[in-house]
């Protein structure tokens, strides 16, 4: 099971070019299908014939920004219960039954969501159905399981990120960007939280939150939407509905205007590196074209090895040995834009983060070109052609919309949206967001440039 943040590009890579994959030999055409089951969990069926296998995903609209005051982690903490017994099947039954098929399966917990998945054959998807409708609701929760498992995940925390300065890092410049939203707690939880966690909090979060109108199902693959559904009726729609869950009302961020910088210094760090983040938009809040143009701007600036950031500072001034930009836009409440540098031999961090400002302050004040833009807009539809083979990013990114506000339609319609971005606008929200007076930026520098 992993703790990981999923973006709305990298699903939207390919996800929306299989709606214009070649011809499927079933009747579907690769046409997206979409519907309620009674109890009101929603369904998305995303055919796709060119190999004999499906991804299965359920998604639940609960994630770490969700919990509890004083219950950090406890997100994370129930993906891990989510495999244990059930009445109906025996602890590690559900993986044996993967196992033996040759195929996968595993969860993840984000801010917004938590989601389970199977990649396995066609002919095993009602029966992966029935394993998790059965745990939807059917786990045995003893305060034996609850106390092995807690250990499990206090162990996790100081392996990946107790050890780790980078991680450290970024548990520190969150707390410090994010001022009010719960985004501002790690996905995995604080110690000190995580070591209190037990029954009652488990079995209430279960009873809340784990239920079939909280819930997404994702199938993508070999399969015949028809059929789908009826399966999924045959096993989901036994699962009684829950009561309706209020809305997912969350505090607001303040306006900032400061600029804040958290350090770090490790012996472990061997190159010093930076990142600076702003709070920007996601595409659940922003204004009309605003997600869009950050998403293009992120890759005008940093997207990758024809980026200006790539090219100015890795390959013409050779000061960087690696620099680049990113746009989170896949959340339920407002994100973060970055932009990252690490400097290359004898250069010095300082120039680095220099450089990065300077390319940022091009944008502001000329824009970027129309063929610029354009040739971003191009590598973007390339990369929905070289990524469409893989069904987990189908599932991912029709999954991750769902489950932070948007639906089917906001998919289908993501490429003509990006394809209407203009220079003006992509220039226009860089002089909005991308204020360093209102920026996080965090240092993880070795242990000797301490106090430098």
């Amino acid at each position: 099971m992993t703790s990981t943040r999923i973006g709305l590009r990298a699903g939207l890579l390919v996800c929306t070019l299989t709606l214009a994959a070649a011809p499927a030999r079933a009747a579907d055409d690769g046409e997206v299908k979409d519907f309620l089951l009674d109890n009101g969990m929603e369904v998305v069926v995303i055919p796709d014939h060119r190999a004999p296998i499906v991804t299965h995903m359920v998604w639940y609209k609960i994630g770490s920004a969700d919990e509890p005051p004083g219950k950090s982690g406890i997100a994370h903490f129930f993906e891990h219960l989510m495999f244990k017994a059930t009445t109906t099947h025996a602890a590690g039954e559900f993986d044996a039954a993967v196992a033996e098929i040759g195929g996968s399966n595993n969860a993840f917990t984000s801010y917004d969501y938590t989601a389970f998945h199977e990649t396995v054959p066609p002919s095993a998807l009602e029966q992966m159905m029935g394993f998790e409708a059965d745990r939807m609701r059917n786990l045995i929760l003893t305060d034996d399981v609850i106390k092995t498992e807690r250990d499990v995940i206090l162990e996790e925390r100081r392996s990946r990120i107790d050890s780790n300065p980078q991680a450290v890092l970024d548990e520190e410049v969150d707390a410090t960007l994010w001022q009010n939203q719960p985004y501002r707690i790690p996905v995995i939880g604080w110690m000190q939280e995580m070591e209190q966690l037990n029954r009652p909090d488990a079995k209430a979060f279960y009873d809340n939150y784990y239920r079939p109108n909280n819930a997404v199902l994702v199938v993508a693959g070999d399969v015949d939407p028809g059929a789908v559904k009826a399966m999924a009726e045959r096993t989901y729609g036994k699962v009684a509905r829950g009561p309706d869950l209020r809305p997912r009302i969350r505090p607001v961020e303040p306006e900032q205007n400061t600029k804040r910088t958290v350090t770090l210094t490790d012996a472990r760090v061997s190159v010093p590196s930076f990142s600076t983040q702003w709070v920007v938009p996601s595409y659940h809040t922003a204004k009309p074209g605003e997600a869009e143009a950050l998403d293009l701007l992120a890759e005008i600036l940093g997207g990758g090895n024809r980026s200006r950031l790539y090219q100015q500072l890795v390959v013409k001034q050779g000061i960087a040995s690696d620099a680049a930009a990113y746009f989170q836009g896949t959340m339920l409440d407002a994100t973060n834009f970055t932009v990252y540098g690490a400097p290359r031999g004898d250069a010095k961090l300082v120039d680095v983060e220099a450089a990065v400002d300077a390319e940022i302050a091009r944008i502001v004040k000329d824009g970027v070109s129309d063929d610029e833009l354009e040739r971003a807009k191009t590598r973007y539809v390339r990369s929905m052609i070289f990524a469409r083979d893989k069904q987990d990013d189908m599932a991912n990114m029709y999954g991750s919309t769902l489950a932070t506000g948007g639906n089917v339609k906001d998919v289908q319609e993501w490429p003509d949206r990006i394809r209407k971005v203009t220079a003006g606008e992509v220039k226009a929200v860089a002089a909005r967001y991308l204020v360093l007076d209102r920026s996080t930026t965090g240092y993880l520098l070795p242990q000797q440039q301490a106090g430098n």
